[in-house]
This record gives C-alpha cells, structure tokens and sequence, in this order.
C-alpha cells in the first residue's frame, strides 16, 4: 500500500476494523516514512449481474455501487435521513443482486427495491427519486405516484 502522502510503499497497519454487516475491513496506516497515517477501506469483490437498461437497443452495464449511492443521497438531499441509513439501503440492493444467481437485472427492479426501501426512510425522498425514475413529466403523473405511495 503506498501513501497517500508521500507515495513510499512502505506502511504498516496500525488498527483493524471489521464491518460483518458491510462485508468491510477498515485499516488504520501508518507510512514509515513520513509518518503519515490515511485509512484504507477493503471489500471482497462479488461478481454482480449486469444491469439491462431500458430503450432500444437495450444496454447493458455492471453494477455500480457508487452510483446507486449517488442516486439515493440526490434524492435524500436536506431530509433528516442519516448517511448510515443511506448505507444500508444501497447495502441491502447490493446484498439482494450477490444473492440473485441471475447474470442479468432489469433497471427497473432495481429502481422498484430503491423505491420501496424510501418509502420507509421517507415520503418526500421516495417521491424525489420516483419522479426522476419513473420519468414523471406532469403534475397529472406526480399526482398519481403521490396516491400510489400513500395507498
């Protein structure tokens, strides 16, 4: 591991962390150069499905955590929801695609899971991210997703 200060490849591990609910190892390191202590985080790589995109032709791309993140704390911005909640919602989806034995998922379950795990976490914050998946274009379509939600 080389540091993240001063680049050198000499470091040493200084604590260990085990997240089981992650799949996460956190180290602590110290380069024994400079001095310099940085955090490294690991994670066993699983192969995931690939992700089947709607349109014509339909595409095909892998799984990407950071995205799906990304997506949730959009939709979340300045709600009282916190980050470890976010966590384990992508975490959750993530743990739900490793246990799916298919090569492929469909966009739209993937959404749908999202969609329902905000629904417990928040109203407005399902909403957000339903308006934006769903391609909701008019006051007339928004309405209906809002009696949706509230059925």
């Amino acid at each position: 591991m080389r540091c993240t200060c001063c680049g050198t490849g000499v470091t040493r591990v200084v604590d260990t962390t085990t997240h089981s609910a992650r799949g996460e190892v956190r180290r602590r390191r110290q380069c024994q150069n400079c001095g310099y202590r940085f955090t490294t985080i690991e994670r066993i790589r699983v192969e995931l499905p690939l992700v089947v995109k709607d349109g014509t032709p339909a595409r095909r791309e892998p799984f990407d955590r950071d995205k799906l993140k990304q997506g949730i704390e959009l939709a979340c911005a300045k709600r009282p929801i916190s980050q470890a909640a976010i966590d384990r919602l992508v975490g959750g989806i993530e743990a739900y695609l490793e246990e799916d034995s298919s090569a492929e998922v469909s966009s739209q379950i993937i959404g749908q899971r999202v969609i329902d795990g905000l629904r417990d976490l928040d109203e407005v914050a399902c909403l957000r991210y339903a308006m934006v998946f769903l391609n909701l274009e008019d006051l007339v379509s928004v309405r209906c997703e809002i009696d949706r939600l509230l059925a």
